[in-house]
């Protein structure tokens, strides 16, 4: 090589390896590809309070915690396809690599974990959560042995939402369609005399505004995701001294492959993040979310429904309760012992 030729050579390939250093600093090249990214996946709008006080909290705390080495896309309103009663297939199957959803969308597949949506189970969310998470490690842990489960919990007081009258007392359920999240609470709305209508709630701004229903039950955390203080004029509520008179069970689950795969030192800030203590927390996330859904329903009329009144649901409701410690001992498990469990476990957490 003549040297009119080397030093034009040597040049072009001082830049082409500076060039190169340069881009290994840059976005999209080797140094960022190390960043983990989880495919998150719920129900509800991006401006929903379980996105805005839970979800993406702890999506900011698992990115901070891990150096931003491990960090989220979420997807609100099933935007990666599929129907809610899908989530958990989703998450299982690696379609998603985080899913939060409720087990009772899909009816008879979780029977366990529906202890806790028996009528007048759950007082305190916080300590009914961090009381399902317990119960699940000890009395159920197969029934959600496909995913990797990060927490389990409760929402806040069940809220009866209606659009042309009140509920005051047991005779004003005759006639009413009202919808519920899962079975066990559909199975207490027709004891007490309502014609139950199985929906999730997405459906539910529709079915209100097309008289579909006349009525559903949700906490107030859902009141501003669905708009239902727009689509109603009455809000129900049960004595709060009182155990509420249902609540819904939740599931925030990571896919297996996903979470075995992760480095030991991203592995250990999921763990960190997991768990009873995390259960506990969203209990009590949701009940704050309940106060400032309630907030949008001033112009309504809110009636509450006495602890002389409720006795008579109870009573309505325990067939229900009977039913549910029936089919389970038809399963092969001592469902007396696993009611008896769960509720020894809420009280053991409602008295700290």
């Amino acid at each position: 090589m003549t040297a009119s030729l080397a030093a034009p050579l040597r040049h072009a390939l001082s830049a082409t390896m500076a060039a190169a250093a340069v881009l290994c600093g840059l976005p999209g090249t080797a140094a960022a590809q190390d960043v983990v990214t989880l495919k998150v996946h719920h129900f509800l709008p991006a401006g929903a309070y379980a996105q805005t006080m839970f979800i993406q909290p702890w999506c900011d705390k698992i990115a901070r915690e891990s150096n931003q080495k491990m960090k989220c896309q979420i997807y609100p309103s099933m935007q990666l396809g599929g129907t809610p009663p899908q989530l958990f297939d989703q998450v299982r199957d690696g379609v998603v690599d985080i899913a939060w959803t409720l087990p009772g969308y899909t009816p008879g597949r979780f029977p366990r974990i529906e202890v806790f949506e028996l009528p007048f189970m759950m007082q305190s969310p916080e300590a009914t959560s961090k009381a399902v998470w317990d119960y699940m490690q000890q009395q159920a842990p197969n029934e959600f042995k496909d995913v990797h489960p990060l927490a389990f919990h409760v929402h806040g007081d069940g809220v009866f939402h209606l659009t042309n009258k009140p509920i005051r007392t047991m005779a004003d359920f005759k006639g009413l369609k009202l919808r519920a999240p899962t079975r066990q609470t559909n199975r207490f709305l027709a004891a007490l005399g309502a014609t139950p209508v199985a929906m999730p709630v997405p459906a539910v701004g529709e079915a209100l505004s097309k008289n579909v229903i006349d009525g559903a039950v949700v906490p107030y955390e859902v009141v501003p995701s669905v708009k239902i203080q727009e689509l109603v004029k009455f809000h129900t509520e049960t004595d709060p001294a009182e155990p509420a008179f249902y609540t819904s069970a939740f599931v925030f689950a990571m896919n297996k492959a996903r979470y075995d795969g992760l480095p030991a030192d991203l592995k250990k800030v999921i763990d960190a993040n997991s768990g009873q203590a995390l259960s506990g927390q969203i209990g009590r996330t949701f009940l704050a979310a309940d106060a400032e859904g309630k907030k949008l329903t001033v112009r309504n009329t809110t009636n509450v429904i006495p602890k002389e009144e409720l006795a008579n649901w109870k009573k309505a409701g325990q067939p229900v309760i009977d039913a549910w410690v029936s089919d389970m001992n038809g399963k092969g498990a001592n469902g007396q012992q696993l009611l008896d469990s769960a509720r020894a476990l809420i009280t053991r957490y409602s008295v700290r």
